[in-house]
């Protein structure tokens, strides 16, 4: 392989077969979400062709002009060729939103070569037209998997050495038979200026006129292993830049995913960081890029991702497959995260939340592009707080501890409330041996929960979407039980009516279909708060010690019990009425705050749409979110609630009227 200093030949260059190629990569684009359909009749070829020129403009465009005048006749010849031809094929792209604009770039890019403009600036216009390119016509960047260095050094032995040189200084064997002379690799100022796709693109499509031919008939795999490796030979300081990496949340956040390290050069990364650090950070990079695929507690590589292809659909105007983007990103990339997020810093989970439903709703309104990426930039600093949050040197044995503890805590009290309820009501109404019903649902919904942490963790998963699903119909249902047990209960708190119902119709009712009901609506509640608290104990698990989270846990299961054995002698104490009153009261208010979280579920599920709601505050605890949607299940609720009342009142107030 022999990749020259500079082409002699563009005709060639720009024609390069990619038939079969193109058709994978518009499937694969589109299966993947990064490609909308209307882009999926885009021209893939001409997409890369035109970035590929425009790198190639970038870097050997100072060879050509120096100080507004013209140092190789032959060289600025052929950057005159390259802007021409790239303005072409972005202008026999597909229709698309962002078309017109790219055009325009486009000749005034060409006019800056036209004037022989200075290469600095020359440089940084081809990088933006290439960025912005790429946002609007999306094509895949990347490798599938990370890249296998040692593969990449056997075919460079082979297939490269001999023209390049082993080490990368141009010099092999057959290079001074070649013209022009082969690329040295070691070159650091040109190596600055080149990414690994690019060399990745030179590897795959060959130079006609020129020593360097195709190498297509390499596995993809293969030629992206070639790239990284041809890519590292000017930049060894991969132990500084290995100490840089890890320890600087923001730069990973800069570089979240293979697509964004192969599409980067380190003249690009050196302007925002510094050269020198940036060259030591590609330097462990290019020979480590297994460093940007690792799963780590707190990587929100897969939300990134999706934000940035959110926001590059919206760009070319499909909505449609933006929404669905910016879903994915909370489902398939924080959602994960979520429950270790909670447990160490509520607060920022809760702004991430708000800020994905914001960037959903801005979406379906049909902001304009500019407010919607920098909605995106706020989610992505945010999610980079995220990761320093949990981050393993973030966490430690009081924190693990606290999260386990407040977990269970938190989720077990909803569930116990409305258990304790209906064992103190049958015991009010000498049934004692119905109690059983209400024992088993619990039981039946732990060991469900122990199945479903099975399920999730050896076989299938559970995805984000399923979880939200689960806790949006569960709490729905739950609330609306809640509802008519509570109505009825409050109906009942007058003694005469609590009598007559006895001696009336409660042994009926409870010998016959009750038994059903009651296991039911233990099965459900608990059910409903064991599935989140299997999902939150998971996260838990990645981060911390499994003997701290089971003393957390172990100590919020004591304090249940205590809460369990007190709430159960208040209410034996209680008056039959005094019990009904603050049992229905205490219903009433559960079925409130679970109206609020189910509807909230569903809209994080894509189920339902959001209508920010900016005045009313964030407070899980009681099911308030700020979202229409939300806000109006909770008031419609209370009205329901309302309207129990008076017409029970009214119901009550009959006898004594007569």
């Amino acid at each position: 392989m022999s990749i020259p200093e500079s082409t002699n030949s563009e005709k060639n260059l720009a024609v390069v077969a990619f038939g079969k190629l193109r058709v994978f990569l518009t499937f694969l684009a589109l299966a993947i979400g990064l490609a909308s359909p209307a882009l999926a009749g885009a021209n893939d070829e001409d997409v890369q062709t035109a970035w590929r020129l425009l790198d190639y403009v970038a870097v050997d465009y100072r060879g050509a002009v120096a100080d507004g005048k013209v140092k190789s006749p032959q060289e600025y010849a052929e950057m005159t060729e390259f802007s021409a031809a790239v303005e072409t094929k972005i202008t026999a792209l597909p229709a698309s939103a962002n078309r017109a604009a790219l055009v325009t770039e486009a000749k005034a890019f060409r006019a800056m070569v036209a004037r022989k403009a200075a290469p600095d600036d020359v440089a940084k216009a081809a990088r933006a037209l290439g960025t912005d390119l790429l946002n609007a016509y999306p094509v895949p960047l990347a490798p599938a998997k990370a890249p296998d260095l040692a593969r990449g050094a056997a075919l460079y032995a082979v297939n490269c050495a001999s023209c390049h040189g082993l080490n990368g200084d141009g010099h092999g064997p057959d290079a001074a038979k070649l013209k022009p002379a082969p690329v040295a690799f070691r070159d650091a100022g040109r190596a600055r200026e080149r990414s690994p796709f690019a060399l990745y693109q030179v590897i795959g499509q060959g130079l006609d006129g020129t020593a360097m031919r195709s190498f297509s008939e390499l596995p993809s795999q293969d030629r992206w292993a070639l790239a990284f490796y041809a890519s590292r030979f000017a930049f060894i300081d991969s132990d500084k830049g290995e100490q840089i990496w890890k320890t600087d949340a923001g730069l990973r956040s800069r570089v979240p995913n293979l697509a964004a390290l192969t599409g980067l050069t380190p003249a690009a990364l050196g302007r925002e960081i510094g050269q020198n650090k940036a060259d030591a950070v590609l330097a462990y990079l290019r020979a480590h890029p297994e460093a940007v695929t690792e799963v780590r507690a707190g990587s929100l590589t897969v939300a990134h991702e999706k934000l940035q292809a959110s926001a590059a659909a919206y760009a070319v105007g499909d909505r449609e497959a933006a929404k669905k983007l910016a879903l994915s990103a909370y489902l398939d990339g924080f959602e994960p995260v979520e429950p270790a997020l909670a447990a160490c810093d509520a607060t920022l989970m809760g702004r991430i939340e708000a800020e994905m439903g914001n960037l959903r709703a801005m979406i379906g309104r049909g902001e304009p592009v500019a407010a919607v990426k920098d909605q995106v930039a706020v989610l992505d600093t945010l999610f980079s707080d995220a990761e320093e949050v949990l981050s393993p040197d973030a966490a430690s044995t009081a924190s693990t501890f606290i999260g386990a503890f407040t977990i269970l805590l938190r989720e077990g009290l909803e569930a116990l409330l409305i258990v304790v309820a209906m064992i103190a009501f049958l015991r009010k109404a000498d049934r004692g041996e119905m109690v059983r019903h209400v024992h088993s649902g619990w039981v039946v919904a732990l060991i469900a929960g122990g199945i479903t942490w099975a399920i999730a963790t050896f076989f299938i998963g559970v995805s984000g979407a399923n979880r939200e699903l689960t806790e949006g119909f569960g709490s729905l249902f739950a609330a609306v039980v809640l509802l008519s047990v509570g109505i009825w209960m409050h109906g009942k708190s007058q003694a005469g009516e609590w009598q007559r119902y006895i001696n009336e119709t409660l042994g009926k009712a409870l010998s016959r279909s009750s038994a059903w009901f009651l296991f039911g609506l233990a099965f459900i509640v608990v059910y409903r708060e064991v599935f989140e608290t299997i999902l939150f104990y998971a996260a838990l698990t990645a981060q911390g010690s499994g003997a701290v989270i089971l003393a957390g846990a172990g100590s919020a299961i004591a304090l249940l019990g205590v809460i369990a054995w007190v709430m159960l002698r208040f209410s034996a104490k209680l008056p039959v009425s005094e019990f009904f009153k603050y049992s229905s009261a205490l219903i009433a208010v559960l079925a409130v705050v679970l109206a609020g979280k189910g509807v909230a579920a569903l809209q994080e599920a894509g189920m339902i749409d959001i209508a920010p709601l900016i005045e009313v505050p964030r407070i899980p605890v009681l099911g308030l979110f700020p979202t229409w949607e939300s806000v109006g299940a909770q008031l419609l609720t209370i009205a329901i609630v309302a309207s129990g009342a008076w017409y029970n009142g009214k119901r009550a107030s009959k006898p004594s009227a007569a």
